[in-house]
């Protein structure tokens, strides 16, 4: 497991239109949002394993909650 997570600058400035300048605050802030967000996926799929009577949470468990998760994230 990563101890940091990647870089998010590269991607936001290739997916956003024109030059970005992405601060050091902001870009921490970016990283927290997606340690967060990874975070209550895996928690989802970790429930979702429990109702299926697993002990390992596989692939189709995360397939099965992301969209659920990507919402509340949204809003």
């Amino acid at each position: 497991m990563l101890n940091k997570a990647p870089k998010l600058k590269k991607t936001i400035r290739a997916k956003a239109k024109g030059n970005v300048n992405v601060g050091p605050a902001s870009e921490a802030m970016i990283e927290l949002l997606t340690l967060v967000f990874l975070n209550s996926l895996a928690e989802e799929a970790k429930v979702k394993a429990f109702e299926e009577k697993s002990a390992v949470i596989r692939p189709h468990h995360i397939r099965a909650v992301y969209k659920k998760v990507l919402k509340k994230a949204r809003g």
